[in-house]
């Protein structure tokens, strides 16, 4: 399973990019941007949306990735994580309907 690094990094070279040049497209600075594909510095959001646009990737897919990266890391540590994210789970489909419903406005 890839890393949000190594998909960036992965497309990056099949387009014959440098990582220079992705990085002055995406506004970052290129030794971040190394950290980031090595998986040793978390990208931030709109980091993730700039890049998918740049490498012309799905732009869902790539936050999809990149958000359960980071739950994945939160959790990693904690015994129980499966079941944390079994209730999460839970909790997400409940606190949708709610806001479908007008009732959750945090």
């Amino acid at each position: 399973m890839d890393s949000i690094g190594d998909i960036i990094r992965k497309k990056r070279e099949e387009k014959g990019m440098l990582l220079r040049q992705l990085a002055a497209m995406v506004e970052v600075d290129s030794a971040i941007l190394s950290k980031i594909e090595r998986g040793e510095r978390k990208a931030r959001r709109e980091q993730i949306v700039n890049i998918a646009k740049a490498l012309e990737l799905d732009e869902k897919k790539m936050l999809i990735e990149y958000l359960s990266e980071n739950i994945a890391y939160d959790i990693l540590q904690e015994e129980s994580a499966n079941d944390v994210l079994k209730v999460a789970e839970s909790k997400v489909k409940y606190l949708a309907s709610l806001k479908r419903n007008g009732k959750y406005f945090k």
